[in-house]
């Protein structure tokens, strides 16, 4: 459609004419150009005449001369701006992909496609340019199609979209994106068994006819969907005033934590921490930061809290995963992290700095005068986070890493929140909340062996406990057994992907350490004691006791030992069990018994004599 109104042209040539100066509205096309498009490489001799009859039934269908200007040595369809549906779609989709609320998206990607009214220039796909053309805006089409169903996926509209997305699988059996969007309407329409059915169709059709197997991202899905992850669950419904999309602040956090347990004090210095936000005027930025060893629970106590409080935030919460100790993958740029968080603002993409310091002004410009939280998750160290401060006061700022961020407390003032490993009380009712009070009640000591050898770590025991829902007919005695301890402890603690195997979890923190602090975690992995001194670890390195205690504080700092407050050193089952599998994989067994004789000549030289 052209100039605003529907007017049925006959005739193919015709058509050709006009879909050629439309598709390049305000651009002079050439009659050389034209004959050739429009006759595709057979034009006859009176070509150039019939040419011009068919520009003047052009400009009589239209009654207005000047529709199809003649300019030069040819013709120009004179219109401006989106007068063509194809500029106006084009300029619609371009428009969605800058707006971040999903809402808005909704409506720009519904107007463009309703420009649509049948496959594009299908009655002239024997002409090679224009049948170019049409496989072009077919595409087009089809993404517009895709990015549309994503986003009324991100607004809640599973249900709605589910037809569309079974018909758009149907014609697109190879496109895993679309059966990533269709997996997860399935599953949050409350049918993971249909969803699951449906990623083992795809399995099999893309090996059947392509020799491969689903890609990362529906793998992670089928894992995140097995292991009932929360984060799958419907978004809220969005808020309207008067029919129209009017979330203008943003809300990142993810779900709220289910079946939360126990952690009173750290809440509670959290609590304490953001009453500092509530005196007039504020203070300044609070910043808390949640430390703790790989595994201890810091992003749920982070997520519970932030719900709690997120009331008392009127301008929005944000909300971004660091990955700074993320299996297998590399720590978010925080430039990159400004970049999203200013979308998030409402900054237009073209005024958003592409420098850190720039955009890091811009963040700081644009949180003035605001009240919001800021949830930084899983973050590698100060340097990372440093950019992500704002400026202004009455905002708080929420830290989770396996780093200690002793910089940050130094200078930016961060209160700490260190996460220890839970009770006992604690863990076994965390268990009882997965599995059913009525199961673990029915055997009390298996119950108790699980928690123990858990060490008290959330992660490993949902483990644990996804495993045992999954296998009811099973004993907690049997889930038990499998927690032989050893290897055999990380072996059972596999969940399924990289974000609930306790071993690649300890890896993550492992691969961060200096080469020497690595070879000192790895010595207290084949040190069979409890704890160990300052001067015993000197001893079995072989090193200083100032470079003892140096490599020490960078293990502490990394919370994989606990300075205990007699001044020696643990860590617990799971991550003596890692260090144990890392000494046997990366030192020679020479060396490890080198190690271990040294300590306990040290040990036995300095032990008390017997009292007489």
């Amino acid at each position: 459609m052209v100039g605003g109104a529907a007017r049925p042209v006959s005739g193919r040539r015709r058509k050709a004419v006009l879909a050629v100066l439309g598709l390049q509205a305000g651009e002079v096309v050439s009659t050389e150009r034209l004959v050739s498009v429009v006759w595709g490489g057979e034009a006859p001799a009176t070509a150039l005449n019939t040419l011009q009859r068919h520009v003047s039934h052009l400009r009589r269908l239209t009654g207005d001369r000047a529709f199809v200007v003649a300019s030069g040595r040819g013709y120009l369809l004179d219109l401006e701006g989106d007068a063509t549906d194809v500029r106006g779609a084009e300029t619609l989709i371009r428009e969605s992909q800058l707006i971040v609320d999903p809402g808005q998206r909704v409506a720009r990607l519904r107007s463009a496609l309703a420009l649509w009214r049948s496959d594009a220039l299908i009655d002239l796909s024997d002409l090679p340019w224009l049948d170019e053309q049409a496989r072009r805006l077919g595409r087009l089409r089809y993404s517009a199609r895709r990015a549309l169903t994503e986003a009324r996926l991100l607004v809640g509209e599973h249900a709605q979209v589910l037809p569309e997305l079974q018909h758009l699988a149907h014609q697109h059996p190879h496109d895993e994106d679309v059966h990533r969007q269709l997996i997860l309407a399935l599953h949050r329409t409350g049918r993971p068994a249909d969803a699951l059915a449906a990623f083992e169709e795809l399995r099999r059709t893309l090996r059947d006819d392509l020799g491969v197997d689903p890609g990362p991202a529906l793998r992670d899905l089928q894992a995140a969907i097995l292991r009932q992850d929360r984060a799958l669950d419907p978004p809220a419904a969005p808020i309207t005033v008067a029919g129209l999309p009017a979330v203008s602040t943003p809300t990142q956090l993810p779900p709220a934590v289910l079946g939360f347990v126990g952690r009173e004090r750290q809440l509670s210095l959290l609590d304490a921490a953001l009453a500092e936000t509530d005196r007039d005027p504020p203070a300044g930025v609070v910043v808390a930061a949640v430390s703790g060893t790989a595994g201890v629970g810091k992003t749920a106590l982070a997520i519970h809290w932030a719900h709690r409080v997120a009331s008392r935030f009127p301008d929005g919460q944000l909300y971004v995963n660091l990955r700074g100790f993320h299996p297998g993958g590399r720590p978010v740029d925080p430039s990159r992290v400004l970049h999203g968080f200013l979308q998030a603002l409402g900054l237009p993409l073209k005024r958003i700095p592409v420098d850190l310091p720039g955009r890091a002004a811009a963040y700081r410009s644009l949180m003035t005068g605001r009240r919001m939280l800021v949830v930084l998750d899983n973050a590698r160290g100060a340097e990372q986070v440093r950019p992500l401060l704002p400026g202004s006061a009455g905002c708080c700022v929420l830290i989770t890493s396996r780093d200690r961020l002793t910089p940050l407390i130094a200078t930016e003032g961060a209160v700490t929140v260190p996460l220890d490993p839970m009770s006992t009380a604690d863990a076994s009712d965390l268990l009882g909340r997965r599995l059913g009070a009525q199961r673990v009640a029915s055997e009390p000591t298996a119950a108790a062996d699980i928690v123990g050898r858990c060490a008290g770590l959330p992660l490993a025991l949902v483990i644990v406990a996804a495993r045992a829902a999954g296998r009811p007919a099973l004993s907690l005695a049997h889930a038990a057994e499998e927690l032989d301890r050893g290897v055999g402890l990380l072996d059972a603690l596999r969940g399924g992907d990289a974000m609930t195997d306790m071993r690649a979890v300890f890896l993550a923190s492992y691969a961060t350490l200096s080469r020497d602090a690595a070879s000192l975690f790895r010595m207290l992995g084949v040190y069979p004691g409890p704890d160990i001194s300052l001067a015993a670890t000197a001893a079995g390195a072989a090193v200083p006791l100032d470079r003892a205690r140096a490599l020490l504080a960078d293990l502490v700092r990394a919370n994989l030992v606990t300075e205990q407050p007699d001044g020696r050193y643990a860590m617990h089952d799971l991550l003596r069990a890692y260090a144990l599998e890392r000494a046997e994989l990366d030192d020679t067994e020479s060396h490890r018994r080198a190690m271990l004789e040294r300590i306990l000549d040290h040990n036995q030289r300095h032990a008390m004599p017997a009292p007489t």
